[in-house]
């Protein structure tokens, strides 16, 4: 999509302090971050919300998880603990439409999340 802040980082036309990198997925650093560690872990495809989802996207949506938990051990969060999250939505607190799981750590975190 040609007005996706998301898709223009894939695209390289908006710079990002990219992580990790593969043919189907991005992690790049939050530049808003909520926590010492907060990566976003975005498909390379333009998918608006998880709402959006199709069957054929599942392997993709593992994919986002493993590169996260991946992503956890590399960056030595894994063992203290960490979270990961998908807001859909306005109400559940999505900004950028175009999904994205959020890998967050470095610091404990409450429940509920609020």
């Amino acid at each position: 999509m040609d007005d996706c802040l998301f898709c223009k980082i894939i695209n390289k036309t908006i710079p990002a302090e990219i992580i990790y990198e593969n043919d189907r997925v991005l992690a790049f650093n939050d530049i808003n971050p909520q926590a010492p560690t907060h990566i976003l872990i975005i498909p390379k495809v333009h998918i608006p919300t998880l709402n959006d989802l199709e069957r054929d996207h599942r392997n993709l949506i593992g994919e986002l998880v493993l590169v996260a938990s991946d992503l956890a051990k590399e960056l030595d969060i894994a063992d203290d603990g960490y979270r990961t999250n998908f807001n859909c939505n306005d109400s559940g607190g999505q900004t950028v439409y175009h999904i994205h799981l959020h890998l967050l750590g470095g610091r404990e975190f409450g429940w509920p999340p609020g």
